[in-house]
Formats: C-alpha cells, sequence, structure tokens
C-alpha cells in the first residue's frame, strides 16, 4: 500500500511532466488532480508544495542540476526532468525530510514511471547534488535504524 506521501510524488510527477509540455497554470493543474482518481489518498500538501515550489523555481533547481549531468537538461527525457525537479527541490528546500528518503523516493518513481536505467542516471545526478546541498547531513555517520524518522 502506498503512503500518502508517496502518492503526492506520484501526482507531482504526472503534474510536472504535464507542465513541462503544456505550461498550465497550477490552479489548472490542482483543479485536474483534485478530480483524479486516488488524489483524495494524497497528501495534497505536499503535492501543492512540490508542484508550486518545482515550477516557480525551476530555473533555480535545473542551474543546481544541470553541473551534475552529463548532458544537457533538454536532452534528459520529460520524466526524469520530472523527477529531478521533485527531488531537487525537496533536497534544497526541505530539509526536515531525511535525503536519504528523498533520494529513494526518486529512484522508486524513476523506476516505475522512467527509463530502463532512469532509476540509475536519477540516482548519480542527486547523490552528487545532495553531497553539495546537504554536505553535513551526507557526510554524518548513518543514524540507526530504530532512530531513523519514518517520514516519507
Amino acid at each position: 500500500m502506498k503512503s500518502p506521501r508517496r502518492r503526492s510524488r506520484e501526482f507531482a510527477l504526472q503534474a510536472l511532466y504535464q507542465w513541462q509540455l503544456a505550461q498550465p497554470s497550477f490552479a489548472e493543474i490542482e483543479q485536474q488532480y483534485q478530480l483524479a482518481e486516488g488524489f483524495d489518498k494524497s497528501d495534497a500538501a505536499l503535492f501543492k508544495s512540490i508542484v508550486v515550489g518545482a515550477i516557480q523555481n525551476a530555473l533555480s533547481l535545473e542551474s543546481a542540476l544541470v553541473p551534475n549531468l552529463d548532458r544537457g537538461w533538454a536532452e534528459v527525457s520529460p520524466v526524469e526532468r520530472a523527477i529531478l525537479l521533485i527531488a531537487g527541490f525537496e533536497l534544497i528546500h526541505t530539509p526536515e525530510t531525511p535525503y536519504r528518503v528523498i533520494i529513494n523516493e526518486a529512484i522508486e518513481l524513476a523506476k516505475s514511471y522512467g527509463g530502463t536505467d532512469g532509476h540509475k542516471y536519477v540516482n548519480g545526478v542527486l547523490d552528487k547534488l545532495a553531497a553539495i546541498v546537504r554536505a553535513a547531513e551526507v557526510a554524518a555517520p548513518p543514524a540507526s535504524s530504530k532512530s531513523v524518522s519514518r517520514r516519507q
């Protein structure tokens, strides 16, 4: 069973994919997804935070991500770009969510929706970004499994 936060990220992926292709406003996106099957089981506040944050910060997120790519931003598939925008936004703007959770969620999205090896690419890019934007957290020894936050 998927958590409400996982569902929110899945809906955010779809919304950001759509945004890249058609540039709808957030109001149009929100109206569409509120009617989508299963959206009522998602964390609507997280969905809004990610989608609005990724759209509003798209240029700065792209600037943060591009140095970690092995190709141009436009050459990355729209699905992987949307996943990178989601995870990039969360890594930079939601320090309360552990970076490992953010990267794991991005990998799972890429496995489900991306290309054959998209999850490996997403993992590599996000590992590099996390080392920059969450350097202290990345350098810290892993917490024991008993004290690790279950927040996803």
